[in-house]
């Protein structure tokens, strides 16, 4: 009796088929992006470089954050939360005369003026002015991330919130409405709206110096 052969299967198709599926799901697949931080980071300095300024200590506004992940204010223990508040009082506060400020080439204001858009209590023994008004913080080298993160959250909305306050005065809308509308315009871009932005951010720049508590 003649041995019957078993037939193959062709799986040249199978393969083909399971090919197209891969490809299927990698276009069709939508994957998650984790967003970043928009902080940059301090550069290394140059041997040569010239040292830093001499900074009057009523205009340093000190954040120190320990090994523990306590929060020390202006010698103080703080929460968290309480922290953009504090930050908001301390760079609004247009205790005395500022640097000069010029804006595309022209002056902004008599030279040596007060801040006359804060609205601070002027305390003497705070900062000067926005432009002169350093906010320092130091960590330890086991302070965790989360913690650094959530000071930096707090330092931004005050910031913002100092930000959208003038420019409601100046221009009628916020700050962030402001710097959304230039984003959108991109293709038909406003040389006027940029300029706002930038006569927002001269008035209250953002002044922050980050070191490692040794």
């Amino acid at each position: 009796m003649a041995r019957r052969e078993t037939p193959e299967i062709n799986a040249g198709s199978m393969a083909d088929i399971a090919f197209l599926l891969l490809i299927f799901f990698l276009v069709t697949t939508t994957m998650d992006v984790d967003a970043g931080i928009s902080r940059r980071l301090p550069e290394k300095q140059p041997i040569d470089a010239p040292p830093p300024p001499i900074v009057k200590e009523r205009n340093v506004f000190e954040i120190l954050i320990n090994k523990d992940n306590n929060i020390l204010v202006e010698n103080e223990y703080r929460e968290v939360n309480e922290i953009k508040e504090l930050a908001i009082a301390f760079i609004d506060n247009g205790g005395k005369i500022g640097n000069p400020i010029e804006l595309f080439g022209e002056p902004l204001g008599s030279v040596g003026t007060e801040c006359s858009w804060c609205e601070g209590d002027k305390d003497p023994e705070s900062s000067d002015h926005p432009n002169k008004a350093v906010i320092s913080i130091k960590t330890d080298r086991s302070t965790e991330m989360g913690t650094f993160i959530a000071v930096q959250d707090e330092l931004g909305m005050a910031y913002a919130f100092l930000r959208n306050r003038l420019a409601m005065k100046e221009f009628g809308k916020t700050y962030a409405a402001m710097v959304k509308e230039d984003a959108n315009n991109k293709a038909n871009p406003s040389q006027k709206l940029k300029d706002n932005i930038k006569k927002i951010k001269v008035m209250y720049p953002e002044i922050i110096a980050k070191s490692e508590n040794k």
